[in-house]
């Protein structure tokens, strides 16, 4: 049975081509070739028999009966003998085997209720999987067929595939209209009810400079948006393509289930022919040995078994990517509920990873106020391209400054940047360094250590000392004199106190910090997010070296990361999740799964949904081998009906196949987030 209802999330080749989307509704269960050919095989057989029943022709039923053992049988026994070739034993084709076997001594009756309960079972295993592959693949139908780009001028729209956006053109979104790709809002104001990609229940305000996300419906402005990735790789298309590549993989206790079975369903035939010949021997009726041996055969079989595993590994995936964590395997999802303690990266994982202005000092006796000074050196870093240059540029753009024109810029890598604003020279750098460097006038000349920053109140943590997590302090001068500080710091993400806690609880270990960053900087973190275990000042191999230790003790580590440098021990450790929306391509390759939100709560939301998933497995294989347990010891001390060895055999099976689709439900993971 399991070979029929074996297919993956992964859609035809023609679903991956420019055909364009339509609208996915639920699948319906006659929209499945199972179910179509059950329903055949169960008409046929209502049909034939009353007849049987009521005395009629073997004329009038029997040919009703052929129909309905072909109609429900003919895929399953194709797919046997296809396997029997390959030298693998498929229980399916045990299963029609034994609905033959019980015709051959007739028994046509009992066959053929065997047919149509295995076929119904079937049909609604293939529509539990197809109900799994539409929660997923229905985001894809999210994002819109069509897009209207824009000219290089903007003077021109053109209709054209979404498809065929590239990166660097620019769209127009009308009121109404989803966004055909992932970008950045150029001009316009609006909202976006993002909830299908960041989960969010309420729209979104977008302006000019924010992201939005393909599939996602925009509110009641236009928008101008430039495309910042091939509709391919938007994040709809990634949480899509990572889900059904990992319904694709199949975790180690499938593996083994199935290796077993293979020899398990031997052992079956053997164990049949004992069943059958050994009463035979001792002077048993030929009809009553055989129906005993068929039954044997079916209730024995391993269905139920084989099904116990998948189900619930895959509703974990699925409901899981339907909330922004894409998790890469069936493999992952079992790994990551084995963790027993989390390290995690500090830059951009605890920390947004994007600097901000968090404090403006003009100096005494400048002539500036906090405003004057930001726009002053908003203007002269307005040109540059630096993290640095764009907070403080963000700075002034959220207080509503007027900023000046730049003239004459120039930016010196590692030190700082010069311009002429409103004719006069102004420089934005590190204390001690030059912000002009050959052009002279630079911060050096500003009076640093005697012209009154330390009496403005300004440390000598810097950039020149690395800087740390309270800030990175900047100067600014004009026409060579100091005229104030600002300090930019990464601000610690909102939600990592309550993320680490919780991961902290699921693992019953404190999590351990790993981080390049120097120790004062990591140091703050740690006591922000109640870490204990904190160590600092590494390089990727020492993130890997501290990793292997961890496991050394025999736990299971799950490392946490986002940029190139935590690729290695990501895939050191032995689970690692990769913060999506900031990650390098690099940790996205490596990590077994991936936060596409960046919601570090998620995590330990995902460990508990793979531990609920990891539970219903053993559940299910319970269920399954107590069910094939009092059958089998039913038939062989005592007389168990054929039909009620298929009953209870095609009842368990289905039972363990919904049962594993739990974890599907939108209440799973609440359960999971609150827990």
């Amino acid at each position: 049975m399991v070979g029929r209802v074996s297919a993956t999330l992964a859609p035809s080749p023609a679903r991956r081509t420019s055909a364009p989307p339509t609208p996915r509704r639920r699948t319906r269960i006659l929209a499945l070739p199972e179910a179509r050919w059950a329903l055949a095989s169960t008409v046929a057989f209502l049909l034939a028999f009353p007849l049987d029943l009521a005395g009629a022709s073997a004329w009038l039923y029997g040919p009703l009966y052929a129909i309905a053992y072909v109609a429900g049988g003919w895929e399953p026994a194709l797919e046997g003998l296809r396997a029997l070739r390959e030298k693998s034993l498929d229980v399916d084709l045990l299963m029609i085997v034994a609905a033959l076997g019980a015709a051959a001594i007739g028994q046509v009756l009992d066959g053929g209720l065997l047919i149509v309960i295995f076929a119904t079972s079937g049909a609604l295993e293939a529509l539990a999987t197809a109900r799994t592959a539409d929660s997923v693949r229905g985001l894809l139908d999210l994002a819109p067929t069509t897009a209207t780009r824009l000219s290089a001028d903007g003077s021109t729209e053109e209709t054209v595939p979404a498809e065929r956006l590239a990166v660097g053109d620019v769209v127009l979104v009308r009121p109404g209209e989803r966004i055909g790709a992932d970008g950045q809002v150029l001009e316009g104001e609006s909202e976006a009810d993002q909830a299908t990609i960041t989960g969010e229940p309420l729209p979104v305000t977008k302006l000019p400079g924010d992201e939005v996300f393909a599939g996602t419906l925009n509110g009641t402005g236009v928008l101008r948006v430039r495309v910042a990735r091939d509709p391919a790789d938007s994040v709809i298309a990634r949480i899509v393509s990572l889900v059904e590549e990992a319904s694709r993989t199949k975790a180690p206790t499938q593996l083994f289930i199935e290796k077993v079975e293979q020899r398990y369903a031997v052992g079956v035939v053997v164990a049949t022919l004992a069943v059958f010949g050994i009463p035979l021997a001792f002077g048993e009726d030929l009809t009553a040995a055989l129906l005993r041996a068929m039954t044997f055969m079916i209730v024995a079989s391993p269905c139920a078994v084989v099904l116990a595993t998948m189900p619930p590994l895959l509703s974990a995936i699925a409901n899981a990517g339907r909330h922004g964590v894409l998790v890469k395997s069936a493999v992952a999802m079992e790994r990551l509920g084995e963790i027993d303690v989390a390290a995690l990266d500090k830059t951009g994982t605890l920390t947004e990873g994007t600097p901000e202005v968090t404090a403006v000092r003009p100096l005494r006796g400048s002539g500036l106020d906090e405003d004057g000074l930001l726009a002053l050196a908003a203007a002269a870093e307005h040109p540059s391209e630096h993290p640095l240059a764009r907070a403080v540029v963000a700075a002034a753009g959220a207080r509503g400054l007027r900023v000046a024109a730049a003239e004459d810029f120039v930016a010196t890598p590692g030190r700082g940047v010069r311009a002429t604003v409103e004719g006069r020279v102004v420089t934005v750098g590190r204390p001690g360094e030059s912000g002009g460097g050959a052009s002279g006038g630079g911060i050096d000349d500003a009076g640093i250590g005697d012209g009154g920053i330390d009496d403005a109140g300004i440390g000598d943590g810097g950039i020149g000392d690395g800087g740390d997590f309270a800030g990175t302090t900047v100067v600014v001068t004009r026409d060579g004199g100091a005229v104030g500080t600002l300090t930019l710091a990464d601000r610690l993400r909102h939600d990592a106190p309550a993320a680490v806690a919780a991961l902290a609880a699921v693992t019953g270990a404190s999590a351990v910090l790993l981080t390049g960053d120097n120790a004062r900087a990591a140091a703050r973190v740690a006591a922000d997010t109640g870490i204990a275990d904190v160590r600092a000042g590494l390089l990727p191999e020492g993130k890997v070296t501290a990793v292997r230790e961890l496991q050394g003790g025999g736990r299971k580590v799950l490392f946490v990361g986002d940029g190139v440098n935590d690729a290695p021990a990501l895939a050191a450790a032995h689970s690692g999740v990769a913060m999506g929306r900031a990650g390098s391509d690099l940790a996205l390759e490596t990590a077994d799964a991936v936060v596409v939100r960046d919601e570090l709560g998620t995590i330990a939301a995902v460990v508990r949904l793979s531990r609920a998933a990891r539970r219903l497995v053993v559940q299910n294989l319970v269920i399954a081998g107590v069910c094939i347990a009092v059958l089998v010891v039913w038939d062989l001390v005592g007389h168990l009906p054929l039909p009620l060895g298929v009953a209870g055999h095609e009842g368990s099976t289905v039972v363990v196949g919904l049962n594993g689709l739990r974890l599907l439900r939108e209440s799973a993971w609440r359960q999971a987030a609150r827990a």
